[in-house]
């Protein structure tokens, strides 16, 4: 299978990388630093450099080409204000989807955030209501697309060793942590379960073995 990750080089990004590379997929990372290109060599993977801010979707789809299915998880990343939020955990994403179908790749998986259906509460922090728009915004523009995709929600991300063990289930699903290798993992899993397409589904720490859970939603 030949992935390509927009985001790569964040947390999940590049233990995702790993992950496939490690089983023989073929992977490829977009990043905008091209300082970065020695990360993703180091964790089995090549690098295609965009800036997802500014590139046209023929630019990205064009990086595309050949692949089995694309992998959102770039972000805007903590320090960063309202309106990156919107150029890239919204814009970015959209992109994706469109350069995907310029480059006929079908699967595409989606890293979101719990808590979008909802609007933000009065008095929520400015730049996080911000993030929950626009990852409410991303999620509906991809579900208007023809495309194989899957909505990913995890939880509070934390950076403990994954367990292997993790609750998946449609939405709502009560707040609680997760780590990113468990994340990775279940991302991984889910490229391999076509069923889960045009399914959103919340990622929590949890009792059951990855693989299981998986399996569970694609039922």
């Amino acid at each position: 299978m030949h992935v390509v990750i927009a985001g790569a080089h964040g947390k999940i990004g590049l233990r995702l990388a790993a992950l496939l590379a490690g089983r023989g997929d073929v992977v490829t990372g977009v990043v905008r630093n091209p300082d970065h290109r020695a990360d993703l060599e180091r964790a089995g993977a090549s690098a295609a450099v965009v800036d997802l801010e500014s590139a046209s979707a023929e630019e990205l789809g064009a990086h595309l080409m050949g692949a089995d299915a694309v992998v959102f998880a770039a972000g805007a990343g903590p320090g960063s204000g309202a309106a990156r939020k919107d150029t890239v955990d919204r814009a970015a994403a959209e992109l994706l989807a469109t350069a995907a179908q310029v480059a006929g790749v079908r699967r595409y998986l989606l890293v979101s955030s719990p808590g979008v259906d909802a609007p933000p509460e009065p008095g929520t922090d400015e730049v996080w209501a911000a993030y929950l728009r626009a990852k409410k915004a991303a999620e509906e523009a991809l579900r208007a697309t023809d495309l194989d995709w899957t909505i990913l929600r995890p939880g509070r991300l934390t950076d403990d060793p994954g367990t292997g063990r993790v609750l998946l289930a449609p939405p709502p699903v009560e707040r609680s942590d997760v780590t990113r290798d468990d994340t990775a993992a279940v991302l991984a899993a889910l490229l391999d379960a076509p069923r889960t397409a045009r399914r959103v589904l919340e990622l929590r720490e949890g009792d059951h073995d990855v693989h299981e859970a998986v399996a569970a939603v694609s039922e």
